[in-house]
């Protein structure tokens, strides 16, 4: 495209910035200017320190990343919303049973709504957010404010996908504009972590340095677990200026401190069979040197660890010297010093585990390496980079095509399905919570799914999805997807019918469902929210407040989140004296809710013999006053336990 002409005058200053940043890129950075947009300026005190051989006088220093619109998105993390979420039979899969959950909606405002319900609980999450290449999008967020406006607009529907925007290299904020997205949504989503909770994103060069320094501040750099560079895609992409890059980044922190082994993943039986081939009372092993073969380490600098055994004819081994035994140091065949991997107390508190062989005239001294370690399960260190061919993005879209039967990308590079399994294996156990929150395409839950049939775990899945609507020239429209949450769920149902279809595990529960919520407005009318009642988990209101147009299960929903309690709990729907009554989990029931109208004292007292932990009305569905005012009395008579509140 030809270029379009300036047509005013040239901006001195600007042009004046842009080569100094070319000489100190340090020096410049973004501002917000007095229009309120960003603009480039110098950091006159930095510039100063590039110019001075001495230190320059400045504001104090201190190691953090900062940007323009860090305070703005800290506030988006913890602005308040009019939100609910609605459940959506049509589109689900045993909705009254499953334990799954799909979101479809802003992520940022399903973290917010599932915070109460699901704080210090989730012990997996996996995401994959926009890399910020230049050619995705990400979520416009601005909380920015006062309190009418802020409950007057999230008040409303959103339009699907009015809160992507293009991120062009050429944007001004191209990094701010990342860092105001994805900063919130960390910050949220550390609330969910149990304390051995892991969170794991995948990311490539673009945004790698800025994540690290996120999540270093959000949950600690002492707790990163790793960096992995994933082989994602050996042919490299060709469309790269340099280097034609074949790897993307898994980044892993934990909550709080882990210890040594916790996210190991367990050993396959070929590899046992194959890598331990003795075996004595305790199980397979191997045995290993106990001399440590790094010869950086040694008696120079690890005095402790050089000590002899004393071995006899018979090879028996001993720390005390013993007549007609031979002392035996970890010296190296050239007369190099070395050293044990032990100290003295291990060895001789698991002495029996050491084995003592004539190699060549001179006395060795092995270890047992077992297969299984002290809780019987035979565990490995994951290692930094990952090149299998399962882990290929190739491989992933290959089970994405096969599972639509297609040969057409309706979903672009899907993650290996084989790549979050593994995660699954590293951070999760067989009855965690996973979320991941930039589902895409949901590999997350077809991960979950086939994890589960394989070895007969039950975890549970949260997936969040923006219904994003797919572009006008894409595969996918043309297949009759018009969201990018519509490919998910179906993604769901096909990987669900695929692995029950296949072996499984005796003990899985066979749960291939999922309940489907989507973010909505708050079931209660606009003139109900004023910046001066907004009270979190309230739910006392009037029922002229609740909008035409919602139905009792809408509200049930809502309920559940105000109340906390878990959205993935069996659901059961009765009829009980002629009203239609919501019974939440099994007995002891976690909510018992009637939203009818003409409840009398008769429908009370029996829904108070089943004594649920908590029970909600209409405030105005009672017969008279009367009724509405013994309700508490009646629960407290027959149902101590209960509490009791209304809508």
């Amino acid at each position: 495209m030809m270029e379009k002409m300036k047509m005013h005058s040239p901006n001195f200053t600007q042009e004046n910035i842009a080569r100094i940043r070319e000489l100190f890129p340090s020096c410049v950075t973004e501002v917000q200017g007095e229009d309120g947009k960003p603009r480039l300026a110098v950091d006159f005190d930095q510039l100063r320190q590039e110019l001075s051989e001495s230190i320059v006088e400045g504001p104090q220093e201190r190691y953090h990343l900062n940007w323009p619109g860090k305070r703005e998105a800290l506030l988006t993390a913890n602005a308040p919303i009019a939100r609910t979420l609605r459940p959506c039979r049509e589109e689900s899969v045993d909705f009254d049973t499953t334990k799954n959950l799909f979101i479809e909606g802003d992520n940022l405002e399903a973290l917010k709504l599932l915070q109460e319900t699901y704080l210090g609980k989730v012990k997996l999450i996996y995401i994959d957010p926009p890399y910020n290449t230049g050619n995705d999008f990400v979520y416009e967020d601005d909380f920015a404010e006062n309190a009418d406006e802020f409950l007057k607009r999230s008040n409303q529907i959103d339009k699907l996908g009015n809160r992507l925007v293009a991120n062009t290299e050429a944007n001004g904020r191209f990094h701010s504009d990342w860092l105001d997205m994805i900063y919130p949504r960390l910050k949220l989503s550390r609330n969910l972590l149990a304390d051995d909770g892991v969170i794991v994103a995948s990311i490539d060069e673009n945004e790698i340095v800025n994540l690290r320094k996120i999540f270093d501040e959000i949950f600690g750099e002492n707790n990163l677990l790793f960096q992995i560079t994933l082989l994602c895609n050996p042919k490299g992409r060709s469309q790269d200026k340099f280097v034609a890059n074949c790897h993307e980044y898994l980044v892993g922190y934990s909550k709080q401190q882990l210890n040594k082994g916790d996210i190991n993943i367990p050993k396959d039986d070929e590899e046992i069979a194959n890598n331990y081939k003795l075996v004595d009372k305790r199980g397979r092993y191997r045995e290993l040197e106990l001399r440590n073969t790094h010869r950086e380490f040694g008696k120079h600098n690890r005095k402790n660890l050089y000590y002899p055994f004393f071995v006899n004819i018979s090879g028996e081994i001993s720390l005390d010297e013993v007549p007609g035994s031979v002392a035996v140091y970890p010296d190296w065949d050239d007369g190099f010093e070395g050293c044990w991997t032990w100290g003295q107390d291990k060895a001789r508190q698991q002495i029996d585990e050491l084995v003592a062989k004539e190699i060549k005239g001179s006395w060795k001294i092995y270890r047992k390496n077992y297969a299984e370690g002290d809780d019987g399960e035979a565990t490995k260190q994951v290692k930094s980079i990952w090149t299998e061919k399962q882990f290929h993005t190739e491989k992933g879209q290959a089970v994405f095509n096969d599972l639509f039967q297609t040969k057409n990308k309706i979903f672009q590079s899907p993650k290996s399905v084989d790549t979050i399994r593994q995660l699954l294996l590293m951070g999760s156990t067989k009855n965690s919570i996973v979320v991941d929150f930039f589902a895409g395409s949901s590999t997350t839950a077809h991960a979950v799914l086939q994890q589960n049939a394989e070895d007969g775990g039950s975890r549970k899945f949260i997936m969040v999805q923006l219904p994003e609507p797919c572009d006008e020239s894409s595969e996918a429209l043309k297949a009759g997807y018009k969201t990018i949450a519509e490919i998910s769920k179906e993604r769901i149902r096909r990987a669900g019918q695929k692995v029950l279809e296949g072996e499984y595990h005796e003990g899985w529960n066979k749960d291939i469902g999922f309940r489907v919520l989507k973010v909505d407005s708050s079931n209660m009318a606009d003139v109900y929210y004023r910046p001066d009642a907004i009270e979190q988990g309230q739910l006392k209101i009037f029922t002229d407040n609740i909008k035409s147009d919602r139905k009792p299960e809408d509200l049930l929903f809502q309920v559940l989140l105000d109340w906390g309690v878990d959205l993935s709990l069996p659901i059961r729907k009765e009829t009980v004296q002629g009203k239609t009554v919501f019974f939440v989990n099994e007995s002891p029931y976690d909510l018992v809710a009637c939203f009818d109208t003409g409840v009398n004292e008769d429908l009370v007292k029996e829904l108070a013999r089943f004594e649920p932990l908590r029970v909600v009305f209409r405030d105005t569905g009672f017969v008279s006053d009367a009724v509405k005012i013994n309700v508490e009395q009646i629960f407290k008579q027959m149902s101590p336990g209960t509490e009791v509140k209304s809508i």
